[in-house]
């Protein structure tokens, strides 16, 4: 957090970018960076490059009483759309923002079209947990942290605090 490109709107990607080595290492720094850091998901301007991909990948895991998955996904240049008004708050954490958690509420299903590593096209419905993630590392692309989205500030906590007083809380913030 304070670095600039994490403040500015990244650029789109053009498609005959996407068959070049550059943008190939910049995939394969992501994922170390997002492997290094135990993280689920990454966008490019958390490594100081100010292009519209982000990468998840979540291996199956209950969360929130949820079974989610989702293989290792590249998104480029996304656009989404909320199906829903209907919100759902996480505690979430962020690369950007080490020793931090806070709770954040978003809508709770979308749909996101986006171009794959492969430059073709892909269409993802998400709900739950899952929409959360996808909605948090795309806000990297348009220069939001999610501590931008903590509403109550009360809701803001070190990572310690978090752990001690608030992990397992959500049901009681709803």
């Amino acid at each position: 957090m304070g670095h600039p490109v994490l403040r500015e709107k990244a650029r789109e990607i053009p498609r005959d970018f996407l068959v070049s080595d550059e943008f190939r290492q910049l995939i394969l720094d992501m994922r170390d960076s997002m492997k290094h850091y135990g993280g689920i998901g990454i966008a490019a301007p958390q490594i100081g490059v100010s292009l519209q991909v982000a990468i998840i990948e979540l291996g199956t895991m209950n969360r929130y009483g949820e079974e989610i998955s989702l293989p290792f996904t590249v998104f480029i240049n996304p656009k989404l759309e909320l199906l829903t008004h209907e919100q759902q708050g996480f505690w979430e954490g962020c690369l950007s923002v080490p020793g931090l958690r806070g709770f954040v509420e978003r809508p709770k299903k979308l749909r996101v079209t986006f171009l794959n590593e492969k430059g073709e096209s892909q269409e993802l419905l998400a709900e739950g947990f899952l929409a959360t993630v996808i909605q948090h590392e795309l806000d990297h692309l348009f220069g939001i942290l999610y501590v931008d989205r903590v509403k109550d500030t009360r809701l803001l906590s070190y990572q310690e605090e978090y752990d001690a007083f608030l992990s397992g809380k959500e049901e009681e913030l709803e």
